[in-house]
C-alpha cells in the first residue's frame, strides 16, 4: 500500500465535512485576539484558547464549528466561554453575526476582483 492510498482512502474523505471557506476565514479574522489551539478544516472545527478582546477586561475562549459549505447562519455554530463558564446567548449571537458579516464582506471582495 502506498502512502497516497492511505491519505486519500475513501473512508477518510467520506467522513470529511465540506466547510464554507469564507466563514472559516471570517472566524479567524473576528476571533484574531484569541490564540488558535486546534483547527481542522476537514471537520470544520476551530478551537481558540483564552484571550482578551481589544479594550476588554474579560478573558474568553471559543470553539467555532462550520458545518456546511453554504454561506448561511445554519452553517455556523459558536461556543463561547469566559473564565466563569458559558456566556449569555446574546453575546454568542453577536459573535456569530460578526463572523457572518465578515464572511459576506470577504465573499463580496472576492467577487469584485
Amino acid at each position: 500500500m502506498r502512502l497516497r492510498d492511505v491519505i486519500f482512502a475513501p473512508d477518510q474523505t467520506e467522513s470529511a465535512t465540506k466547510v464554507n471557506r469564507h466563514i472559516w476565514q471570517a472566524a479567524l479574522d473576528v476571533m484574531e485576539f484569541l490564540p488558535v489551539e486546534q483547527s481542522d478544516p476537514f471537520t470544520g472545527v476551530i478551537v481558540f484558547g483564552y484571550g482578551t478582546p481589544p479594550n476588554g477586561d474579560v478573558r474568553y475562549r471559543a470553539t467555532v464549528r462550520v458545518t456546511d459549505p453554504a454561506l448561511d447562519a445554519r452553517s455556523l455554530s459558536v461556543s463561547l466561554m469566559d473564565e466563569t463558564g458559558l456566556v449569555d446567548k446574546a453575546l454568542r449571537r453577536e459573535v456569530e453575526n460578526a463572523i457572518l458579516s465578515r464572511a459576506r464582506e470577504i465573499r463580496i471582495a472576492e467577487l469584485n476582483l
